[in-house]
């Protein structure tokens, strides 16, 4: 493999735009390595450690991913935080993780930096911007030279799982593994067709407290690739800067493409995508009729990982998806596959059960101060998030649904991700979700619930339009018992839909 790294690139032609942040301001190389190891400066003076702990709070902006870099060259753990999150989950974070410091933005407000702000004493608190009550980062790396600190394993990212069920859990892996696993990452981008540098842009429009957009913007720069930031979710917005970026990468998630379809032909055609190289989308199910015309559109570049943040390790290409409908893909050089049933017994292809991984890296994870939850998930060096899915003949992955979203009814297992692939292919169908609903006689039948398309009001005809439509495509059990609408399903600004507060919507029954 030939040298790669920020710091390789920013000595090769540090005058080269590494970032450009949501306002259109360009970082050089040589600005984002001074800006990390300044920062990293900082976090070694006020006393943090390797294996520390650093809290990040912020929108997107190029100080997020500056101040990610620099903790990880200081040798920390980075939790970054939802900011969207109420103020008791973002404390229970905090104190789950033992955050040593935290790092804000001024952007969010009195109340939540007040809070930010309130605890113990000992707690390092730094701002991107001035925030009462934390210490402006501009003013603190004013104080250091740019010198590189040395002597520390990298540091790493440490994601809180989104808590489908229960609280969520810190996703904890070995620092002492950090610098092998990076040169594996890059390895298998390269393998996939990614060159080091080579014109590569790579758009980061998705909210960076998530592992996945963060990584992905990481590894970007590891590569030597210019890395555009927005600080939030638009489907024109996005089409203006692939064509005004040249942007060649991207990752995504199944919403934005349901996103990008539904704009009209006019707004669609006025911009090019004909830059675009690799696009990778994951953290949701896709739709099979949406992943086709995302492909027909842009061409064989839509690729899909599976995953989490616990593992990774299954990707497919456009050509592999086209000849096996509906797969993920198989599992990627140092990873490896099961399909296991509750004893832990592998199962036949084509026979539903539990998904289990190997991580690529050969990292073995943990959820930090949670053994119990650690040995559940695993068996030996195979590790379930809880998904279920098959493998048919050749070793084609297929997912069905998390299990504890499973609808069983009547002694059948119904997976709403199934019905809701179809409901979004509705014309009057804006978004979607299906849930279980209990039935006196079934135990549970789905619901579905429905966000009309821009202008389509709902009523008892949709509502038999709808269930026409279903009915000419699925079978009858899965045909949901009743169909409510809403104005807005709740998502998350990646699109990641919050499925625990799906009972909460205020919804009209028809």
């Amino acid at each position: 493999m030939n040298e790669f790294g920020i710091r390789h690139f920013a000595k090769t032609n540090p005058d080269a735009v590494a970032l450009i942040d949501p306002e259109g301001c360009a970082w050089s190389r040589a600005d984002l390595l001074d800006f990390v190891d300044r920062t990293a400066q900082v976090f070694s003076t006020a006393g943090l450690r390797s294996g520390d702990v650093v809290a990040l709070v912020s929108p997107n902006c190029a100080e997020y991913i500056g101040v990610h870099l620099a903790a990880i060259a200081a040798g920390l753990y980075v939790v970054p935080i939802n900011w969207h999150l109420a103020d008791r989950e973002i404390a229970y974070i905090l104190e789950n993780s033992g955050a040593r410091a935290i790092v804000a933005h001024a952007r969010l407000g009195v109340s939540r930096l007040a809070m930010l702000a309130s605890g113990d004493g000992e707690t390092v608190r730094i701002s991107i911007g001035a925030a009462k009550g934390f210490a402006p980062l501009t003013e603190l790396i004013a104080r250091h030279a740019p010198d590189p600190l040395t002597g520390r394993n990298p540091g790493r990212l440490m994601p809180y799982t989104s808590a489908t069920t229960g609280r969520p859990k810190g996703v904890r892996l070995p620092l002492a593994g950090s610098t092998n696993a990076l040169r594996k990452i890059v390895a298998w981008h390269q393998t996939l067709g990614i060159a080091l540098e080579d014109g590569n842009v790579h758009l980061c429009s998705s909210m960076l407290y998530h592992s996945a957009p963060l990584e992905g913007a990481t590894v970007a720069l590891e590569m030597g690739h210019t890395v555009v930031v927005t600080d939030r979710w638009d489907a024109e917005a996005f089409l203006r800067a692939v064509d005004e970026r040249a942007v060649t990468t991207a990752f995504m998630v199944p919403s934005m493409f349901v996103r990008l379809l539904k704009l009209p032909d006019d707004i669609r055609n006025r911009y090019s995508t004909a830059s675009l190289r690799f696009v990778i989308h994951g953290g949701a199910p896709c739709a099979g009729d949406i992943k086709r015309r995302m492909i027909d559109w842009w061409g064989p570049i839509v690729w899909e990982s599976y995953g989490a943040s616990e593992v990774q390790g299954v990707v497919t290409s456009s050509a592999e998806w086209l000849s096996h409908p509906g797969t993920v893909g198989k599992p990627i050089a140092g990873s490896r596959l099961k399909i296991l049933d509750d004893d832990g017994r592998e199962l036949q292809p084509g026979t539903v059960g539990l998904i289990y991984l190997t991580p690529h890296t050969g990292d073995q994870f943990e959820y930090y101060r949670d053994d119990a939850k650690t040995r559940a998930c695993r068996r030996g060096e195979f590790v379930t998030v809880g998904d279920l899915g098959y493998v048919d003949d050749e070793g084609y992955l297929f997912v069905c649904g998390r299990r504890s979203e499973m609808i069983i009814s009547s002694g059948m297992n119904i997976y709403p991700a199934e019905i809701e692939h179809v409901l979004i292919e509705h014309a009057s169908v804006a978004d979607c979700a299906v849930i279980g609903m209990a039935d006196e006689l079934f135990g549970e039948v789905p619901r579905a619930i429905v966000q009309p398309a821009a202008g389509i009001e709902p009523d008892a005809s949709l509502t038999a339009g709808i269930l026409r439509f279903l009915g000419e495509r699925l079978a009858p059990m899965k045909l949901p018992r009743r169909i409510d609408y809403a104005a807005i399903l709740p998502r998350d600004p990646n699109g990641k839909l919050l499925r625990r507060l799906l009972p909460e919507v205020k919804a009209d029954g028809r």
